[in-house]
């Protein structure tokens, strides 16, 4: 059987793979679902100082701690960041990169760079972003939308 690890996008914590998680386990595989630093449950956590590199090493935490060898490595959206960067680290862990829906960055580009977006949606986007250097999540559209 296979070993995932299954590592979610930002605004959102391990707990969004609870829909995927149990199936793969009852056909046998195992599967973890680590909660990057700063996000999810893990939101109080978060400082300036938290970026890719962080989530990057707590990924690599799991394989390690773990002992985890063979893996298919999945990321969904911008953990494409993440998981590339994980892959760059811990090739030899590996059996398989997955991008789920998420950015494939080239050599040198940021989640922006990688995603495409440039000019005033870019500038939106950083001006958007707090003391602590996170972006808040768009707020749910109205009701009846």
């Amino acid at each position: 059987m296979a070993t995932f690890v299954l590592v979610h996008g930002g605004f959102h914590g391990g707990w969004c793979w609870r829909r995927v998680a149990p199936p793969l386990r009852a056909a046998g595989h195992a599967v973890y679902t680590p909660t990057l630093t700063g996000l999810g449950e893990r939101a109080h956590l978060a400082t300036p100082a938290i970026g890719l590199d962080t989530h990057i090493r707590d990924v690599l935490g799991v394989l390690e701690y773990e002992e985890l060898r063979d893996v298919v490595l999945v990321g969904h959206s911008m953990a494409g960041m993440v998981v590339t960067g994980v892959a760059e680290r811990a090739a030899d862990r590996l059996a398989h990169l997955v991008y789920l829906d998420a950015c494939v960055p080239r050599d040198g580009e940021c989640h922006l760079d990688a995603e495409g977006i440039r000019g005033a949606a870019r500038a939106a986007f950083e001006a958007g972003a707090g003391s602590d250097g996170r972006v808040a999540p768009r707020p749910p559209p109205p009701a009846g939308r």
